[in-house]
């Protein structure tokens, strides 16, 4: 079992940033794949961006990318989410997720958080 636990959100405003934690306990960190994934209301929980094992490849969504950045800290189970000139539709409550693949939906993933809020005000 891996249990995974978001922090970091909250309210901030466009052109803002936040960064995202997401701690793992549990079996062996470094053994899963992580990924954000965020569903705003009404909307199906979509794809933000993935890191592997060791940190070694990452991939984002086309709507995130040059603005959020994954990363990881294998020593500390801690997997981050740094999210740069945030825009009001980026507005979701963001999962992590942890599989051994990779994955670029939700179905599928083996491990949730609980989510975190982020609202983005314009």
């Amino acid at each position: 079992q891996v249990q995974l636990v978001e922090s970091g959100g909250g309210l901030v405003q466009a052109g803002g940033s936040l960064r995202l934690s997401c701690a793992a306990s549990g079996r062996s960190f470094s053994s899963y794949n992580m990924h954000w994934f965020r569903q705003a209301p009404g909307k199906e929980r979509e794809f933000v961006a993935y890191i592997t094992r060791t940190g070694g490849s990452t991939y984002y969504a086309d709507s995130v990318k040059g603005r959020f950045t994954i990363s990881r800290d294998n020593a500390k189970n801690t997997v981050f989410l740094q999210m740069n000139s945030l825009k009001p539709e980026d507005t979701a409550v963001y999962y992590c997720a942890a599989d051994r693949v990779t994955r670029l939906t939700a179905s599928g993933n083996e491990y949730w958080g609980q989510g975190t809020q982020v609202t983005v005000s314009s």
